[in-house]
């Protein structure tokens, strides 16, 4: 366990961030894995089935990792409060609230997996494919949502080296089981959907595993089961905040690639690569943001609301240089990486991938920003500016869906999420530089 309410913010934001960026690099090498080997043992429209299907899957873990989050931000507040009862029956309805939302979210999701597929206009030649493999992965979702609860738990308390060792044993176990699978056993799709699913069951067994070996002061006692209404109330706000704000962004993205399907099998290809070169990309900026959520609650919970500022400050001028060294990679290797990825010479394919990530990649200037302001103002207890940000991404893929993508086609796709980060970082930042940080209080519930 850490604590990051003492030192330079520069080097505890960093040291906290580097095994959180480290882990997430790790995680983007799972969908690596899958899209590679698939692509080349598989097929093109095995590939573009992944990508089709996996805004679904990355909709409802993105919404438990969030919620997860959110449920860390008062376990984190009360840590730094060095209310040490308190953060245990906070960990105790964060066990409890992450098992019931996640078995109500698999099941409908496996119910309606299938009509959820012709809302978003699957192509037909990659349906069956497409079906098979999300099932598979909706399965895993448990495993998903354990292995978050416990990393996100642990980085509330400074611990963010036990979830990327245990994240680091899961993409082995995926890239030896997608050969075997794949390429031994010759399964097929339905054989990296088995990949992922093994993989995240261990991940989620060894956290679960260092939790309870390695940090047996953060096991809630047998008294701190009981639930209490100011604490259950507490956890869902913040939880659903953060679930929320996550899962709208998510359902934007849905609408989004229901226009894209309808743009044909090479274009979701050229999508599914583009997307897995951008999340790779954009994985620093994104956990340097989970860090400040951590970061803020905790100075809030210790009365430093002094190195809130000067936190936010620093770690937008680290986004800043980071989004330029990005910029200068996508520009140089990006044309050659999507052809390894997609295993494909299809000039129209690779000129689609790499025209959406350098559109994106000029964009990130803005999009670093984003992620720092929404995670801080959360970690603050401001909880309704990040949500209405992420309507408003929204509402722009919606926007771009119905009118700009039949006009413009995949251009169109390519400009859509970088007006959204431009509108929202204008936003947040007007709401964070607005708020009175030295004033606010830490809210824990009752004791």
């Amino acid at each position: 366990m850490k604590d990051l309410t003492t030192g330079k913010p520069l080097k505890v934001i960093i040291m906290f961030a580097i095994p959180i960026i480290l882990g997430s690099i790790f995680q983007q090498f799972y969908n690596i894995a899958d899209s590679k080997i698939v692509s080349e043992f598989v097929g093109t429209d095995a590939f573009a089935a992944v990508g089709a299907t996996s805004v679904i899957s990355n909709t409802i873990i993105a919404f438990i990792n969030g919620l997860t989050q959110g449920f860390a931000i008062p376990t984190a507040t009360s840590f730094g409060a060095k209310e040490y009862k308190k953060m245990r029956k906070f960990i105790a309805g964060t066990i409890v609230l992450t098992m019931m939302i996640t078995v109500l979210l698999t099941g409908a999701a496996l119910y309606f997996v299938s009509d959820i597929l012709v809302v978003l206009k699957t192509p037909a030649d990659i349906f069956d494919n497409a079906i098979a493999y999300v099932r598979i992965i909706l399965v895993g979702t448990i495993f998903s949502s354990v292995y978050n609860m416990c990393a996100n738990t642990l980085r509330a308390v400074g611990d963010s080296k036990t979830p990327l060792y245990c994240l680091i044993g899961g993409v082995l176990v995926n890239v030896g089981m997608d050969f075997l699978f794949v390429g031994g056993l010759k399964l097929g799709i339905k054989g990296a959907a088995y990949a992922t699913l093994i993989s995240q069951c261990c991940c989620a067994a060894a956290c679960l595993m260092f939790f309870i070996a390695k940090f047996r002061e953060l096991l809630p006692k047998r008294e701190e089961w009981k639930p209490e209404k100011a604490l259950y109330v507490n956890l869902a706000t913040t939880g659903f905040a953060m679930g929320f704000m996550t899962c709208i962004v998510n359902l934007g993205t849905v609408v989004l690639q229901s226009a894209i399907n309808g743009l044909g099998t090479t274009v979701v290809a050229a999508h599914t690569a583009a997307r897995r070169v951008f999340d790779i990309l954009c994985v620093s900026l994104y956990c340097i943001g989970i860090s400040m959520t951590t970061y803020v609650s905790q100075n809030i919970g210790a009365g430093r609301n002094d190195r809130v500022k000067k936190g936010v400050v620093t770690a937008i001028g680290m986004v800043t240089v980071i989004s330029t060294v990005l910029l200068v990679v996508c520009f140089v290797f990006g044309e050659r990486v999507f052809r390894w990825l997609a295993s494909s010479d299809d000039e129209a394919l690779i000129g689609y991938a790499v025209m959406y990530s350098r559109i994106s990649i000029v964009f990130f200037y803005a999009l670093g920003p984003l992620f720092i302001l929404r995670s801080s103002l959360q970690g603050l207890g401001k909880r309704i500016i990040p949500i209405v940000s992420s309507v408003m991404e929204m509402a722009v893929k919606i926007i771009s869906a119905n009118f700009l993508v039949p006009i413009f086609g995949y251009t169109g796709v390519a400009f859509t999420e970088p007006v959204s980060w431009v509108l929202m970082t204008i936003v947040l930042l007007i709401a964070f530089f607005s708020c009175k940080i030295e004033s606010i209080q830490p809210n824990i519930g009752e004791a």
